[in-house]
């Protein structure tokens, strides 16, 4: 297997590499195959821009279809069958049935495009410069998503100042109630206060990068109750959380709120190709023509994967209260019994954004590790890279999850040393 060109002439900025020094030859479901033969069960998927899987057949046949009807691959913001059909299913099987009235934005490729889209319209919309983001939050690199973004690695390699935001603390990073708004409350009120009204809050449903913390509902349904007194945009960041991760199409629904502004990427496409919306209240749709553009927001054959994703997965429930559903009680009592045998664990997230986050902040890094020394992709999450994170895909069949979880377990144990064992179907957990 050689890797040579890739340590020669490949920037050192690569990092997934390094952990995981495989040359990956194929990708069908939750398994990626390696040149050298050795199978890995993917509770990584793309880092969540593979939520049904890799080569998901629908999809494929879909996109091989298109493609060998000489369908047009890039057309910027024109007009084409495949953006009308997007277009309308969208509409049809997400927006209408949760009452959600948003125009919709193509504002580039990628997670950071839609964010920076997001700060920029309501800035516009409110005149106003300043942004309000959370503690340990991530939005993306590009300069504004990257002054939202709360990691300090991340943000120093912006190179120059970050301005024109501010962060305020997330939920339980003091005491975990709703009354931490009170401080903002009150300066937003006071006039002495020296604080300017923001333009948006920007806020994560759960953390992704950020240690996996989720906020409770309640908590964020106080917060867009405090944007709505006080006439500040509400931005959710869906882009990780969004797309089912948690258990809905949009990780807010269970919160029974309306953000004024929703940034989604990553699985919006359903194939891992790039893609990515804005979506927001009509009346904030305040640009003019080719004010915000983006030579590559065209993308056809994204398009056409994320109908049929869309058709596939999202046309009724039958998915989110079933294979879904099922899938998520799986991970989430399977975190549960290695976490209650590991002192100084507990699980975070929320769905299939989950984990587990340790007190020993050495310990996530070499779980990870050693569950790929035994064939499986899993990360870290945190500022110290504390938290073990799962991302399976939402369509990993039974079995396969709880593979997975008997190798994170044996990889748990290895690392400190303690009795676990994962009993599929079993809270109780054999083991101390």
């Amino acid at each position: 297997m050689d890797t040579t060109i890739f340590s020669t002439i490949e920037s050192e900025v690569r990092s997934y590499s390094r952990g995981w020094p495989a040359v990956f030859t194929q990708a069908k479901g939750s398994t990626q195959t390696a040149e050298d033969g050795t199978e890995y069960l993917d509770f990584f998927s793309g880092a969540g821009a593979l939520n049904y899987g890799h080569n998901h057949p629908t999809m494929k046949a879909a996109l091989a279809d298109y493609i060998a009807s000489d369908g047009p691959v890039h057309s910027l913001d024109m007009m084409t069958p495949a953006k009308r059909d997007f277009l309308q299913t969208f509409q049809d099987v997400v927006l209408q049935p949760r009452g959600l009235d948003y125009k919709v934005m193509f504002p580039g490729p990628t997670g950071t495009n839609t964010v920076e889209a997001a700060l920029k319209l309501a800035r516009k919309v409110t005149g106003r410069q300043h942004i309000l983001s959370f503690t340990n939050a991530f939005h993306g690199m590009t300069l504004g998503s990257l002054s939202v973004t709360g990691n300090s690695m991340k943000r120093k390699g912006a190179g120059i100042p970050l301005t024109n935001s501010s962060k305020i603390p997330y939920d339980d990073y003091f005491n975990g109630e709703t009354e931490d708004f009170m401080w903002l409350e009150r300066v937003l009120e006071d006039s002495g206060s020296g604080v300017d009204k923001p333009a948006a809050i920007i806020v994560e449903t759960v953390q992704g990068e950020g240690g996996l913390r989720a906020a409770r509902l309640e908590w964020l349904k106080e917060l867009s109750q405090l944007c709505a007194k006080h006439e500040i945009l509400l931005i959710v960041d869906d882009v990780q959380a969004g797309c089912g991760r948690t258990g809905t199409f949009f990780s807010f629904e269970e919160a029974g709120f309306t953000p004024d502004i929703v940034c989604i990427s990553k699985s919006i496409s359903g194939y891992g190709l790039p893609m990515a919306l804005t979506l927001f209240r009509p009346e904030l749709d305040v640009w003019t023509p080719g004010e915000h553009n983006g030579t590559f927001r065209g993308n056809n054959p994204a398009f056409v994967t994320a109908t049929a994703a869309l058709k596939e997965f999202w046309s009724d429930d039958s998915f989110q209260k079933g294979q879904l559903a099922e899938a998520i009680s799986i991970v989430q009592d399977g975190l549960e019994q290695i976490s209650s045998a590991v002192e100084g664990s507990s699980v975070r997230g929320r769905g299939l954004l989950t984990g587990l986050h340790f007190e020993d902040i050495e310990v996530a890094e070499k779980v990870a590790a050693e569950a790929f020394q035994n064939g499986m992709l899993v990360e870290t999450s945190g500022p110290d890279d504390e938290v073990l994170k799962l991302m399976p895909a939402l369509t990993t069949p039974k079995d396969e999850l709880e593979r997975g979880l008997g190798i994170i377990a044996t990889a748990v144990a290895t690392v400190t040393g303690t009795d676990v064992e994962y009993r599929p179907g079993d809270r109780e957990l054999v083991g101390s």
